[in-house]
């Protein structure tokens, strides 16, 4: 295996790289079909290939040679066609037979509190860079929104004559309300809202859901979810009584009969719009979804969360390692294949509603650095391998697993964008709307994850993430529906342990953005077949995407 320096950190450079080991490989001749090359790309030793200088005809960079020193070659030289080498062969083929990808099949979860702090606290002046940041994942759909999460049960409308309940630490308000109807008429979004379960009260639920539903329209409510991982009622605590004492909200032995129970009595006092749940992150809860939704009939939308990792107790640790292993992205989708044919069976739509890479808030050095892009990239796409519709990731302020963070500055918006986020970005790009995952043979190990879609439009797009932090990956791509040269894209940072420097394309949001676009020269590498291969060298941790058209 091909161990690479960092010099090579563009997509440009990837090919200046390929180009080195074609070379070494056997060698390669200027003229014909063969890789190109783009100006620009940095190679080793400073070796820039620019505008303005050609290869000469005949010229041949025997075994060994080395792209360096002053060697220069202008964007669009071509070489000619030789022997692929040695590498990974990976071949694209027909569609899986998984659902196609849902509109709004990325969207957001985020707690009642968070709204404000990403839209703003003005209804007349969002927050326009979170704005972007949203539509950047759903580009050109309505993106699904879901505010909730632990805030569900913390959160209520003030009720005339009754007492705040105990466990309740935030107050809706109409400028809330005023703030999150306009920012879901600015994205035209559709909103999954958490109403409170755990004050067991239906006045309380009904106030709530009359405000929300009434303030922000029955068109914008995709559906309304009842409590927030009832599983944990029984064994944390809601609130602290005044002998210091901590209450739980439901007692120890509560299980998913109760909760059903529960959800049925509070959801007699709601609109006349869906609703959803379970809400759990319990795998033995999760087991018992059939009877759960065969009981609620005006279930329109099952919810789940999955977290790979878990750090709930400080003297825990988990490692980007752990975060990168096939357990992280494919068993996190494995451990819920059975609950998304069981609701599919009922004809109802299946979200992930909140999912993130480590639970109770993240931990330092994994869930804020670049590792966390890639898992978040492999993890979406083995969601949409089981058939989920959707998939919410979970973002709070401050927390180690945010998004995002914004302030303003002399009135105006500035954002700075986390690892994490690129990764969505990524999939988003490679997995529009009405894609039809592709099958894809040849991988063996754990360190390189394959993806190929087919979009609408008729182009493939081929995804390769290679979570070895040290090695590279020398890939040929086989796609037999595939014609003339691809456009390849690089999702690099300098390390998976990085925290700054991710960049998309060769582009990136840089330490704050003002507009949530990605900034610098728009990525124009180009990789054509040799011998029927395309031919690449994904860096060690870092994914690449191939962009094919076909014959």
């Amino acid at each position: 295996m091909t161990r690479i320096g960092r010099p090579y950190r563009s997509a440009a450079a990837v090919l200046a790289l390929t180009l080195f080991v074609l070379a070494s490989a056997g060698g390669l001749d200027a003229g014909s079909a063969g890789a190109r090359l783009v100006a620009g790309a940095q190679g080793a030793g400073g070796a820039r290939l620019v505008a303005g200088a050609r290869l000469v005809a005949g010229t041949r960079l025997g075994g060994g040679a080395r792209l360096v020193d002053s060697a220069r070659l202008v964007a669009g030289a071509r070489l000619a066609a030789i022997s692929p080498p040695a590498g990974t062969a990976v071949t694209v083929g027909g569609a899986t037979g998984a659902r196609a990808i849902p509109a709004g099949f990325v969207g957001l979860s985020m707690e009642y509190r968070a709204v404000e702090s990403y839209a703003g606290q003005d209804p007349q002046a969002l927050d326009p860079v979170f704005e972007q940041l949203v539509r950047n994942l759903a580009p050109g759909q309505q993106p699904v929104l879901r505010i909730g999460g632990d805030s569900t049960d913390w959160t209520w409308w003030p009720v005339a004559h009754m007492l705040r309940p105990p466990g309740v630490k935030y107050a809706l308000t109409e400028r809330w309300l005023q703030v999150t109807n306009a920012l879901s008429a600015a994205l035209d979004a559709k909103l999954i809202l958490g109403i409170n379960l755990e004050a067991d009260s239906r006045s309380v639920a009904a106030a709530e859901a009359d405000a929300l539903v009434g303030g922000l329209g029955e068109s914008r409510v995709q559906a309304l979810e009842i409590g927030n991982e009832p599983e944990l009622y029984g064994t944390f605590s809601w609130y602290r009584n005044r002998a210091g004492q901590l209450i739980p909200g439901r007692p120890p032995a509560y299980d998913v009969a109760d909760f059903t129970k529960d959800f049925s009595k509070i959801a007699t006092a709601l609109p006349q719009v869906p609703l959803a749940g379970p809400s759990t992150g319990s795998l033995a809860w999760m087991k018992q979804l059939k009877s759960f939704v065969t009981a609620e009939p005006r279930l329109g939308l099952v919810t789940l969360h999955r977290y790979p990792l878990k750090r709930c107790v400080p003297s825990d640790h988990v490692t980007a390692a752990q975060l990168l292993a096939p357990a992280s992205t494919a068993g996190l989708a494995n451990g819920i294949v059975s609950e998304v044919a069981i609701a599919h069976a009922h004809g109802l739509p299946v979200r992930v509603d909140e999912m993130n890479s480590i639970s109770c808030g993240g931990e330092r050095g994994v869930s804020d650095t670049f590792a966390s892009a890639l898992w978040s990239l492999d993890a979406l796409f083995q969601m949409a391998r089981v058939g989920v519709d959707g998939v919410n990731i979970h973002t709070t302020p401050r927390a180690l697993d945010q998004l995002f963070t914004f302030r303003q500055v002399d009135g105006a918006w500035q954002g700075e964008v986390q690892p994490e986020y690129y990764g969505l970005m990524m999939f988003a790009q490679a997995a529009a709307a009405g894609s039809q995952l592709l099958a894809v043979s040849g991988v063996t190990g754990d360190a390189l994850r394959t993806w190929a879609t087919l979009a609408p439009d008729g182009h493939i797009r081929v995804v390769l993430i290679n979570t070895s932090p040290t090695d590279a990956q020398l890939i040929r791509v086989r796609a037999p529906s595939a014609t003339g040269p691809a456009g390849l894209e690089l999702l690099d940072a300098p390390s998976v342990h990085a925290t700054t420097g991710v960049t998309l394309g060769g582009q990136s949001f840089g330490p704050e953005t003002t507009t949530g676009l990605l900034a610098g020269p728009p990525p124009t590498a180009e990789v054509t077949p040799v011998a029927g291969d395309y031919v690449i060298s994904v860096p060690a941790g870092s994914a690449a995407m191939l962009t094919l058209s076909r014959s």
